[in-house]
């Protein structure tokens, strides 16, 4: 049986990933905030995955996934999808507040890294994978990004670091830009209907997974499509 524990699986990218991993008979593990929304994940997908209702930024929370991964005794792979981009609409760094910026860091960066210092035990005993979302944002300085750019930059450096310091395969992934709800908010009253929609970033995962290339960041478009 493998298992992976994605987060933030009920909409976008992550509920992407959780489909395509379960239909290829995973045991899937994810969670969102909202709780109706893992609900009808649930209703679609089917009993390989398991919801757990809960915000990343919550140590409690954290903890109950934690515990699921330690019942099934087993984690193959984790990919850190839920992130935030701070408070909306998007303003320059002098309009976010203390506050702001370190609950956009806790969920972007600190939860994740935390996470996975957790769960290192299980990903060290199956040679397990670490996959963190990334984003242009972390490498390119875009006006009213600050503080979703800053958090996704820890994340990508954490990750990888990580792998370095444990021997673990630690990726950053950058899907490129998508026709999601957070994408929708970055952009109030624009059309984003020319975005790809999530689906399309999802074969650049299997990829990584089937073929385990060196450890570091990509653009999701650099990798090989699965043969078919």
């Amino acid at each position: 049986m493998s298992v992976a524990l994605i987060t933030g699986g009920s909409a976008g990218l992550g509920r992407a990933l959780v489909t395509a991993f379960a239909a290829r008979d995973w045991t899937v593990i994810t969670d969102a905030r909202r709780a109706d929304r893992l609900v009808a994940l649930r209703d679609v997908v089917g009993p390989r995955v398991i919801t757990i209702p809960g915000d990343i930024a919550d140590a409690e929370h954290r903890r109950t996934l934690i515990g699921e991964v330690e019942e099934l005794s087993a984690l193959d792979l984790l990919i850190h999808n839920a992130s935030t981009l701070g408070p909306v609409p998007l303003r320059p760094l002098r309009e976010v507040s203390e506050r702001d910026l370190a609950h956009a860091w806790t969920v972007n960066a600190g939860a994740p890294a935390a996470l996975s210092r957790a769960l290192l035990p299980w990903l060290k005993k199956s040679d397990g994978v670490v996959i963190s979302l990334s984003s242009d944002a972390a490498v390119e300085h875009y006006p009213t990004w600050g503080a979703y750019a800053a958090g996704k930059a820890a994340l990508d450096h954490l990750t990888l670091t990580l792998g370095a310091e444990e021997g673990l395969d630690t990726y950053a992934v950058d899907p490129g830009d998508l026709r999601t709800e957070m994408h929708r908010a970055a952009f109030p009253g624009e059309d984003i209907s020319d975005r790809p929609l999530p689906e399309t970033a999802v074969p650049a995962f299997l990829e990584i997974v089937r073929r385990r290339p060196p450890s570091g960041r990509y653009r999701a478009a650099e990798l090989s499509p699965l043969e078919v």
